[in-house]
This record gives C-alpha cells, structure tokens and sequence, in this order.
C-alpha cells in the first residue's frame, strides 16, 4: 500500500490519520511489514520511480491536518477545493491536488517562518544537520527549477547548469525564501515520518521501503554531481536504463535514466550510494532494491534509441559494491528483486550478501522458461512471495485477463494459465484473490507480502502501474471504509494458520 492510496480529504493519502488506521489493520490482521513504493518527490509522470531526489520525502505526503494542529493552519483553511474529487473517491487527480497542498504548506511555512519557538528552531537545526549532504543541493534545485518555469535543468542558464560557484552563491541569495520553503517542508515531513513509524514499531509493524538502482536525470542528484553520471558536456545522458524485451513489453522498456559512471564512483568507495542507503535505513527497517540485477549487468540503451530494443549488457560493480556498503553500514536488511534477464552471475551475488530474493506468483503458471521456479514448492526459505507487485495487474485483473489490448499474453496463453493456475490451486477460482494469498501464506518462503487490492479483490481497474505506459498510472486510492474488519479478521486467520502470525504488540 502506497501511501498516496490511503484514503483523506486532501486529494491523496499521505502520513497522517488514515495511514496510522491502515497501521492499526495491518496490526489487527497480525500483519508484520508494511511495504510502500518510493517515497520521494516524484518526477516525470508522477511516478515515485522517477523521483526529483533519491533523498527527499514526497512533500504531497505531509498531513496537513496535522499543521492545523500546530497552530500552522486554520480549520477553515483546510477545507479541501471541489476540483479534488473530481476523479472520484478512487483517484488522484494530481495537478489540484498538488495544488491544494502547495498552497497549505505554503501558509503553513510563513506561520512557522515568523512565530516558531526556539525547541522547534533546534528539531530544524538537529534535521538540517542530519541531512547536510543533500537538502541544501535539493532545497536549490527545487527552486530554481520553479524559478526556469519547470523545465529540466539541462535547458537552465549555462552558468547554472554548470554549477558555477559564483553563479550559485547568486542563486542562493536571490531564491533565499524558495529554499527555505523547501528545506522546512522536508523537515515536517522527517518528523511526521519518524512519528508514523514509531507508531507502526509500537504496534509490531515494520516498513519495508523500495530504492530504485538508478535516479531520475532530471533530479537533484545528477544535477549535483554530474561527474558520477555518463552525461555529455551538455548534462544529457550519452546512455539511458532499460530492460530488453520481456514479460511486460515486446520493445522492451526504455526507462530513459542517466547510467552511472561505475568506476569513477569506485574512487570513493561508493560514497553517495552509502549515504544514499544510510538515509533508506533512517526511514525503514528493511529495503527493497528495484532491479538488483542491474548491479551484476545492466542495460545500455544509447540515448539516441526510442526504445529498449537496441541495447547491449554492461558489466556491473558487482560485489565490490555490496562490500563496500557492508564495510560501511554493516550487514544490510535489502531484498532483492531480482526479476528480469536474470543469469546465474546475479544469483550468485544475491546469495553471496544472503539477500533473499521474490517471488511471483503470478509468473508461476506462464509459460516463460522460469515459471516453475515461482511455483511453491521450489521456493526457499530466503525469499519472498507475493501474489503479484505494483507492475502486476490485481490477481482477479490477472486471473479475468482475456488476452490482447493492454494484455502482454494472447488469448491462448490466458487460457492456458487460468487452467494451469486452477489445477494447482484445486479451487474453482471463485475468490481466486484469497486463493492466491492462501497459497502465498501457505509457502515455505520466510516473507509473504499481499497487495491490499488483492485483499480487497479489486480487478484491473485498481492496477497501480502498466511498465512501459506512460500515464494513467500511480493514481489508484483505497476508498473510505472499503478495507474493515471482515477482511482483517480473514486475513489474521490465515496468517495464523501458516505459522506467520507474532503476537500482537502491547
């Protein structure tokens, strides 16, 4: 359950009341680990894959309500703009909704900036300290992206875009208020984050948090430190990431991300992926990294291509890198998704780090060559199964999928796999969603992660994201009241009755 698709008044979810209800489910299920997508401020698409910080919270995540509660906002001022539901309860619709809470955060900002108390001026300074490496460069760029009206900062004036000292000091003082608009919104935001996951330990649920292997190039990071990305003298990447034809796409998927220059960030032992990982595991207690194959070879797309296919692998750091993140933060809570063209080369270095890897059930009754091993019974105990992810359909999406359209299966293969799936299963397939998230709780795999629209048994219409569409995407929401205590009570049930249920926390 991504954050944005909890419920609320403000056009989207985010960190406040309905995420601490969605805690005290998951605790009323005897559910142990929340995983969410990025968390950072999306980018191109609104995707949380493509952020504008590898660092940064999402400022559309902070409560607001909780602003009125500091004294930061009227009640009044709350009262969320008609435009907002204009998708419907089951959407976001988000240019008014950023809208709506830019505008809050904004008041919120000149009330804190001219009456904050001095123990409050000390929490900023404590963040501001904490976060040295990234805010400031962050707080700029955000600024003058809206200073150069949005456009991607190649397209900047020169001497910003090269990052020229004299030219920066300017920019510091000229947009002095924009950055400290920016640096106080990332501050409310670590300390609502902080407060929600105490409230989830305090419950016995632990986040899991997703870290994508490259960064959006029009984002801070590149903008920062263009010398670790293969980028020409003008900043545009020579190369892009993707993947080569798969499961998802025929032309494969053409993500268009900057790739890093590997051995010049070798120099430093890696140090910006140590930070990077530092501030994952300041916010969760374990996390999951999108595609982990790309550490052992990766996609090279040159940038000229339109779509993935014309790629060829690269080598990648391998495991100097994963030592080298050990040697520095000690042993590593990260799961690996390690999906895709995967070899026996990216295996080895998943095992090597004891990382465990995931498990798709959905893939397990296809045809693709690696089908059995997604089935149950070749699953390990250091793994972890899910029913399907946020790049899957819903299970009842996949399960009712005639084939063709948006479908990357034909209508023969469809029928193929509802037919293998249902053998296996030995169900009728009438409430295939629970059938599915029986099967994973049923599995020897140390972790099961359900999606909620699977709990619910929404179809197609709640998908979260189609690889290789670029809109239409991230929008879905849970409706007020759909999830209760039916399907906690069903949840917990079963849960106890494949061993995985701890107890309740006090």
């Amino acid at each position: 359950m991504h954050p944005t698709s909890l419920p609320g008044r403000h056009g989207s979810g985010d960190l406040g009341r309905e995420a601490r209800s969605f805690v005290d489910f998951l605790a009323a299920a005897r559910q142990t680990w929340w995983q969410m997508l990025p968390v950072g401020p999306p980018g191109y698409g609104e995707s949380p894959y493509s952020a504008q910080s590898a660092f940064a919270g999402n400022p559309m995540l902070v409560d607001v309500e909780a602003l009125a509660g500091r004294g930061l906002l009227d009640a009044s001022e709350l009262a969320p703009r008609t435009e907002l539901s204009a998708h419907g309860a089951g959407r976001i619709d988000f240019v008014p909704m950023e809208q709506h809470r830019t505008r809050l955060l904004r008041l919120a900002f000149e009330r804190w900036r001219s009456g904050g108390d001095e123990r409050d001026a000390g929490a900023f300074r404590a963040f501001a300290e904490r976060s040295a490496g990234w805010l400031d460069d962050f707080a700029l760029f955000r600024a003058l992206k809206r200073e150069h009206g949005g456009v991607q900062w190649t397209e900047w004036r020169p001497e910003l875009r090269r990052r020229d000292a004299a030219a920066l000091d300017e920019a510091r003082a000229r947009c002095a208020g924009e950055v400290a608009f920016e640096r106080f919104v990332q501050y409310v935001f670590d300390a609502q984050w902080r407060e929600l996951r105490a409230y989830a330990a305090a419950r016995g649920v632990a986040l899991i948090g997703d870290i994508p292997i490259f960064v959006a190039h029009d984002s801070a990071d590149v903008w920062a430190h263009p010398g670790s990305f293969d980028l020409d003298a003008g900043g545009e990447p020579v190369a892009v990431a993707g993947v080569p034809p798969d499961y998802f796409s025929a032309s494969g998927q053409r993500w268009g991300n900057p790739l890093y220059r590997w051995k010049r960030m070798r120099r430093s032992r890696y140090r910006w992926w140590a930070d990077r990982l530092r501030t994952m595991l300041d916010r969760f207690d374990a996390i999951r990294v999108d595609h982990f194959i790309g550490f052992q070879r990766y996609w090279r797309i040159p940038a000229t291509e339109p779509t993935a296919v014309r790629g060829r692998w690269m080598k990648g750091p391998g495991k100097d890198f994963f030592a080298a993140m050990e040697s520095t933060l000690g042993t590593l809570p990260i799961i690996a998704e390690d999906l895709g063209a995967v070899t026996p080369a990216v295996f080895a270095l998943r095992d090597r780090f004891g990382f465990p890897g995931i498990k798709i059930l959905q893939f397990a009754f296809g045809k693709d060559p690696y089908a059995y091993t997604f089935l149950p019974y070749n699953h390990g105990r250091r793994a972890v199964v899910f029913t399907g992810t946020h790049d899957n359909d819903t299970t009842v999406g996949w399960f009712t999928d005639q084939g063709g359209g948006w479908s990357t299966r034909t209508p023969g293969e469809t029928d193929a796999e509802r037919a293998a799936a249902l053998g296996y299963l030995g169900t009728s397939g009438d409430e295939i969603h629970w059938d599915m998230i029986r099967l994973a709780l049923a599995s020897v795999a140390n972790t099961a992660v359900v999606p909620v629209q699977d709990v619910l048994g929404l179809g197609s219409e709640a998908r979260m994201n189609r690889p290789g569409s670029a809109t239409g995407n991230w929008v879905w929401r849970l409706s007020p009241g759909a999830l209760g205590g039916v399907h906690a009570e069903r949840l917990a049930l079963m849960t106890t009755t494949y061993g995985r249920a701890r107890e309740a926390a006090t």
